[in-house]
């Protein structure tokens, strides 16, 4: 991510400063879309005000904290998932071997780590920078930050994390050590997301993979109207039960 030019009218905040309207962010036309404001801080309380108005914390290294509004963002419905039919055979096999396993938040602080050590296609350095992994550890243990993990005969080899608040979930990264081991995660996630009536996941950005995966890009006013409806929602216990995989089937889409 390379830092934004400057512009007069970005929003400066100190600590404690309430965040402006996110219509107010950054557009096309501007150097750096869907950017809302700097500065501020990265706190329990202004991280869980800011995912709850649809804001996220991006920056680089040497970048002061940058807040980010896009418009359109990705996401992913849960009832859109694409299951393809490799996937398929491997969640399959995966069920059926003995030592595979997904947990929840047995591991959230190397999951964070992971992730910022994954090599990114056409990217160098991370944007997990500490202060960002700090707070998401905080956020961990606030009981809003919830780890995704796939484990084969003891090792962590794959996983994500993701912000969770009543039913709203926002993904932030994931990593795999062996094929598949992150897109186990995604799939446990949102058969999760199913078994509870949890019905979308923010994915943020538009890639390739989370296309092929099902998600799509959504209005910023489409999205902040679910979140009005399911930031409230009481947050369900964050636990995997390998009986989930079962809502997997009738909502899945079968692709070659």
């Amino acid at each position: 991510m390379s830092a934004p030019s400057a512009r007069p009218n970005l929003p400066w905040l100190a600590p404690g400063d309430p965040f402006p309207n996110p219509v107010q962010a950054w557009g096309p036309g501007d150097p750096a879309p869907g950017l809302l404001a700097a500065g501020g801080s990265l706190d329990v309380i202004t991280m869980q005000d800011a995912y709850s108005q649809g804001i996220f914390p991006w920056f680089s290294d040497g970048q002061p904290i940058l807040w980010w509004s896009p418009d359109p963002r990705m996401v992913l419905q849960v009832a859109e998932f694409r299951l393809h039919r490799s996937l398929r055979k491997t969640l399959a096999k995966f069920q059926a071997t003995p030592g595979c396993e997904v947990r929840f938040d047995t591991a959230f602080a190397p999951v964070v780590q992971a992730c910022a050590n994954a090599p990114r296609p056409g990217q160098s350095g991370t944007w997990i920078v500490k202060p960002m992994a700090t707070a998401y550890e905080s956020l961990h243990r606030a009981g809003l930050a919830h780890s995704v993990e796939t484990w084969v005969d003891g090792q962590l080899c794959g996983g994500l994390y993701c912000v969770a608040l009543g039913h709203a979930v926002f993904g932030e990264s994931m990593f795999a050590l062996r094929p598949d081991a992150s897109k186990i995660a995604l799939a446990a996630l949102v058969a999760f997301c199913r078994q509870h009536g949890m019905g979308w996941i923010d994915c943020q950005q538009n890639t390739r993979h989370l296309a092929s995966m099902g998600a799509r890009e959504f209005s910023r006013r489409e999205v902040s109207r679910w979140l009005r409806q399911d930031v409230s929602q009481p947050s369900p216990h964050w636990q995997f039960d390998p009986v989930y995989w079962n809502a997997l089937a009738p909502h899945s889409e079968t692709t070659p």
